[in-house]
């Protein structure tokens, strides 16, 4: 689903091992082919540690901040932060640990990395992995930090992935634990890339952006991958406020649909041409789990309900054909449903180079 293009946008989330090993923070996982992990906690750590003596009235030495500075989470969040053209420094970072709002919060923080270091990583590999074509693996590196900004991301996902969380107090290992499924959901895909870009490569220029747009359903796919099947709920780990969102925003599938189908076909008939309006018109569609997420996932459930999994692993490859099969079965939905599944038009169909009889249920 996510091609080469829009993965990067999106990353901007067969192991056995004993539950020990993954608190040993920075011990790697034995190498068993297809998945490897290591979980590595050195900057929560630090920072924690320095918290801790401040609390303690202890003085901060140097040899504290070195510390702090030479692990590698930490190395690399600055170095990430360098090419995303943002103001981090030493001194910055040092601020932000010495200021008042963090100190009192040591030992919230604390409890959280304790509870997300015993969070399941492996079943959430294992998870992830049914949802990847045979050819994919999953190497990564997960570093719960304590940073100023409170997102999360997934970090050079095609040379050394990481994924970053943020390390938030009131997320739950179960969350956690879900939110790592699903951005080595992404990395397991970012290893395949390749097949799909092999698959779009004699699309023509202006149905390129689009279709490489399209590659944001990938969103949808790793919900979907990360709560383990389409009976699953997605946000079964997380908040009241944020099932009560999911649920909202599910129930405006069919008018979030046309709306994605709308700037699909103003990009392929240029009346959206310029790069930069393209990007900024569909980075509106990520919101907190906005279309991508929502639609992408929706769809995904629809196919593998009707199609079975193995169909939809290979929808994922190329995400006009995630469209041509969800139109399928939809349309056979349809025909029982009393409440109608919006289906994509059959000028776009056609546009993207694809007609719902050319794909195999």
């Amino acid at each position: 689903m996510p091609t080469s293009r829009s993965l990067a946008i999106i990353l901007c989330l067969t192991l056995s091992v004993l539950p020990a090993l993954l608190g040993q923070d920075t011990q790697p996982v034995p190498d068993t082919g297809r998945i490897q992990l290591k979980l590595n906690t050195d900057e929560a750590d630090a920072v924690l540690a320095i918290l801790e003596k401040r609390e303690a009235g202890a003085a901060v030495a140097d040899a504290d901040w070195d510390h702090l500075f030479a692990t590698e989470p930490y190395i690399r969040l600055k170095k990430r932060e360098a090419g995303m053209h943002r103001d981090f420094t030493d001194d910055d970072f040092k601020k932000f640990v010495l200021s008042a709002d963090l100190t009192p919060k040591a030992s919230a923080l604390r409890h959280a990395l304790d509870s997300w270091r015993r969070a399941d990583l492996v079943a959430s590999a294992e998870r992830v992995l049914a949802y990847l074509p045979d050819q994919a693996h999953i190497h990564a590196k997960v570093f719960p930090v304590i940073k100023p900004v409170t997102n999360s991301f997934v970090f050079e996902s095609t040379t050394d992935p990481a994924i970053f969380l943020y390390l938030d107090p009131e997320e739950s290992a179960a969350k956690f634990e879900n939110t790592v499924a699903h951005e080595l959901h992404h990395i397991g895909y970012a290893s395949v890339e390749s097949l799909a870009d092999e698959k779009q490569k004699d699309l023509p220029p202006s149905v390129k952006p689009a279709v490489e747009w399209m590659g944001a359903f990938g969103e949808g796919f790793a919900m979907l991958a990360a709560a383990g099947g389409p009976d699953k709920d997605p946000h079964a780990a997380s908040s009241p406020e944020e099932h009560a969102r999911w649920e909202h925003d599910l129930t405006n599938f069919n008018q979030d649909l046309n709306t994605l189908q709308v700037f699909f076909l103003d990009v392929i008939d240029e009346r959206l041409a310029e790069k930069d309006k393209i990007d900024q018109q569909a980075y509106s569609f990520f919101g907190v789990q906005g279309p991508w997420y929502t639609v992408g996932y929706k769809m995904s459930v629809v196919i593998e309900k009707r199609y079975g999994r193995k169909r939809l692993i290979e929808c994922m490859l190329d995400p006009r054909e995630l469209l041509a099969s969800y139109n399928r079965a939809a349309t056979e939905v349809n025909a029982s449903a009393k409440d109608k599944l919006a289906l994509w038009s059959p000028e776009l169909m056609q546009k993207i180079g694809l007609r719902l009889a050319e794909t195999k249920p």
